[in-house]
């Protein structure tokens, strides 16, 4: 890999691991510290995953305008603000307002960072973007495993630890980011499209496959709010619950070697998606009926496989169909889709939980995610079409 994309990497590790340490707490401290019902949490959570969608449509077209550099750091300066912000008022409504500012600028982040490391190592394909989600999940570990630590003693150093996260990515992506060549390139008109099929053909495929995307992170958000609740309310401990995430980013990291012989028996992306969404019902089953700890670490194991065949996968399926000049916009499209499910999430859940409880809220997400492999297996049917008319005509 090129020292470019190690850059990225670690700057990414660093980034995710400052999020971790709130993050799956946000729900659980919005619950039983300010004395808010789930369904509230869930729009405080809503607030800041909507900033998130506005921050990565306006981060992937300022990828295409000025490039990633000042992209990213405008995204940074602007997270590192809210932190320090909120370490010092973490009281209601102040953490609302923060959660919500910090949401915006780390969506500018992440599509900026994405559509860098597709750029610079175009032949590495699907491994630029495994490699920037393996460092995401890296910082899942260590972040997750150190934040139930802090909050166990104190919920103010949670705050601390984030900010100065924060502050280390920003001077990685000063003195790091600068000379990497990721400049916005020409973009591409509609008549000026060659090759298989025209622009608008692609985003439509792109936005059919994000469908299924968003309904994926519906149902892996619960694990964030509603089931880490749940988890509280039948004495499972917050050291324990933080072990589950450690669990995920550990098994993401120690577990490539198997999932690079795993993804090569796929013949397509799509296939590969479609096999970990039946998957995630596996794990959402096996939680429907947790009790014990233990359970819950089968059922956090078996979601974790499943999220190691989509997540990677989608990113790369949005590079392949960017036509030039365009890769941060689909990128943007690509990580709001998923912000938009951290959105959803968290609200659909409290209320089916506050009003039908958890079984109910179990049987929506399973078929949630049937829908998402129908929508998953039908993405590229008018892309195949147009290119079968192209070659008959040609």
């Amino acid at each position: 890999m090129p020292r470019a994309l190690w850059l990225l990497i670690i700057g990414m590790a660093v980034n995710v691991t400052g999020s971790s340490f709130l993050w799956p707490l946000n729900a659980i401290y919005i619950h039983d510290h300010l004395g808010k019902s789930l369904t509230v949490a869930g729009l405080v959570l809503m607030l800041n995953s909507a900033a998130s969608v506005i921050g990565n449509l306006f981060g992937g077209t300022l990828f295409d305008k000025i490039g990633g550099y000042k992209s990213i750091l405008l995204g940074i300066g602007i997270t590192v603000f809210s932190l320090v912000g909120l370490t010092f008022l973490h009281t209601w409504p102040y953490y609302v307002v923060f959660l919500t500012i910090i949401g915006f600028g780390s969506g500018i982040v992440f599509p900026a960072m994405y559509a860098m490391a597709g750029s610079v190592w175009k032949e590495g394909g699907r491994r630029s973007f495994n490699a920037i989600y393996v460092a995401q999940n890296v910082g899942v570990a260590v972040g997750a495993a150190l934040g139930g630590l802090v909050a166990s003693y104190s919920f103010q150093l949670i705050f601390l630890a984030n900010a100065l996260m924060y502050i280390i990515f920003l001077l990685i992506a000063v003195f790091g980011y600068r000379t990497i060549q990721a400049r916005p390139a020409k973009q591409t008109s509609f008549i000026q499209e060659k090759g298989i099929v025209k622009d608008h053909t692609k985003l439509y495929a792109l936005l059919i496959l994000c469908l299924g995307y968003l309904l994926c992170w519906v149902g892996y958000v619960q694990w964030q709010s509603t089931i880490a609740a749940y988890t509280q309310q039948i004495n499972i401990s917050l050291t324990q619950y933080s072990i589950l995430w450690t669990i995920n980013g550990a098994i993401i990291v120690l577990g490539q070697p198997f999932m690079n012989v795993i993804v090569k028996a796929f013949k397509s992306l799509k296939s590969q998606i479609i096999v970990g969404m039946v998957i995630f019902i596996g794990s959402f089953i096996v939680a429907a009926s947790a009790k014990q700890f233990a359970a819950f670490i089968t059922a956090m194991v078996i979601l974790t496989i499943g999220e190691m065949l989509i997540w990677p996968a989608v990113p790369t399926i949005a590079d392949q169909l960017a036509p030039k000049g365009r890769e941060g916009f689909y990128q943007g499209i690509v990580n709001s889709t998923a912000t938009g499910g951290r959105m959803i999430g968290p609200l659909l859940g409290g209320f089916l939980v506050d009003i039908y409880g958890m079984s109910m809220l179990f049987l929506v997400l399973i078929s949630l995610f049937v829908i998402a492999i129908f929508t998953t297996s039908i993405y590229d049917r008018k892309l195949k079409e147009t290119a079968s008319l192209v070659q008959h005509t040609s």
